[in-house]
């Protein structure tokens, strides 16, 4: 595994632009110009590094839904940073899992510096369940960059074809027909665009769909219902009964209307992608309890509630249970008693952290010198964000920055295989 250095495609703004990718390059508080896809680089895998990817993918997935039994079984939802009050929402979306709470998708992060020293496995960072970004310029945008670049190369990459796949057996598990509605925050060009790419996919599917801010949803008055009944609407006044949502579950459940999304979901007249058992997931409270069933994997870095628990000297993340996008993530090194030993090497600011933290040990990264785009030297270090349909691994992108903590600036490198 390595980072070749390239020359960027000509006018290539303009090429990611005419396939739907327009938020590619933002603006910093400073007003200067913030590139979020960067072509100027890529990183190539040799197919065994690949293999060994899409392995802890799989495995991790099945893991990862034996720590969801066990999060349920043993009620550990305050451990996790929830309030005991998601109980019986997880619980009844989770019994339902096999039947039809299946998920669509999910992104883990890993850490894996591939096997230029040897045998190193990839090591679980996080998973992002509930509302993963990153998956328009994985799928689409570095496939596009792959055929003009590398037209006769190969990519980690079958991520639409799955993605058609999961909603297509959606749809067919479904008593249809009717239409999905797709919902995001509004204006943010990021999560409007991943919800645009996920509605083309439906549509490709099978699903009728409409797209609706989530400002707009609306919930009805039971004089409006021949049966008495509430429900939430668009604007057009339509019933509401297939939701995909890009926004975080704990979030839905804090909002005002959070009581009556739960009980919709539990009594069968609302469906939400992702479904709500995902919350167990979405915590990174799932990471100490993966540890705990499963001490010493080889795809899994020591995991702790509390710093106690790690040797003298460890190097040690500390991250916000609900936390997202790098916020509130600090590195540092651990005392004989867990205490912070000197200034964090690393840390991010953010709004969260009052649910608790968990603790995480360090693992290698993948990692280039190089330079920065306003040509300054730099480490570059990369996590890979490895992609799982339904339930199996379909593809990679990577994120870099010359942090050791990927957060919201950080920038999409496209991959090939070599």
């Amino acid at each position: 595994m390595h980072r070749d250095v390239l020359a960027p495609r000509e006018h290539w703004q303009a090429k990611v632009e005419k396939i739907g990718f327009d938020w590619h390059t933002s603006l910093t508080d400073k007003g200067e110009k913030l590139e979020y896809w960067d072509e100027n680089a890529c990183w190539v895998l040799s197919p065994d590094e690949v293999d060994l990817i899409e392995a802890a993918t799989n495995d991790v997935h099945q893991m990862c839904l034996q720590a969801v039994d066990y999060v349920v079984t043993k009620g550990l939802y305050e451990a996790i940073g929830y309030p005991d009050s998601v109980a019986d929402l997880v619980e009844n979306s989770w019994r339902r899992h096999q039947a039809d709470e299946k998920p669509i998708y999910g992104r883990f992060d890993f850490a894996f510096p591939g096997l230029n020293d040897g045998e190193v496995t990839p090591k679980l960072l996080e998973y992002n369940a509930d509302t993963p970004t990153g998956l328009f310029e994985a799928s689409v945008v570095q496939w596009h960059w792959l055929q003009d670049c590398h037209p006769d190369g190969d990519q980690f990459n079958s991520i639409h074809e799955a993605l058609v796949a999961a909603w297509s057996d959606l749809a067919k598990a479904s008593a249809g027909p009717y239409v999905l509605h797709l919902t995001s925050f509004a204006p943010h060009p990021e999560d409007e665009g991943t919800v645009r790419y996920m509605q083309d996919v439906a549509i490709e599917a099978g699903f009728a769909t409409k797209m609706i801010a989530a400002a707009d949803i609306g919930w009805s008055s039971p004089e409006d219902d021949a049966a008495g009944e509430s429900y939430f609407v668009d604007l057009a006044g339509e019933k509401i009964s297939s939701l995909y949502k890009l926004l975080p579950w704990d979030w839905v459940l804090s909002d005002p209307f959070g009581d009556q999304m739960a009980k919709a979901v539990m009594g069968g007249s609302l469906r939400v992608i992702e479904p709500a058992w995902k919350l167990v997931l979405s915590s990174k409270g799932i990471l100490p309890v993966l540890w705990k069933l499963f001490p010493d994997h080889p795809y899994l870095l020591e995991s702790h509630f509390e710093t106690a628990q790690f040797k003298s000297g460890s190097d040690v993340f500390a991250k916000p249970k609900l936390g997202r996008e790098g916020a509130n993530i600090s590195l540092a090194t651990l005392g004989a008693k867990g205490q912070v030993v000197g200034a964090p090497h690393a840390s991010v600011d953010g709004p969260y952290g009052r649910e608790g933290y968990i603790y995480q040990a360090a693992a290698p990264m993948a990692r280039a010198e190089g330079r920065t785009l306003s040509g300054q030297s730099c480490t570059h270090h990369a996590v890979i964000g490895s992609w799982v349909i339904g339930d199996q691994s379909c593809g990679i992108g990577l994120r870099e920055d010359t942090s050791l903590i990927t957060q919201n600036t950080s920038r999409f490198v496209p991959h090939r295989m070599g």
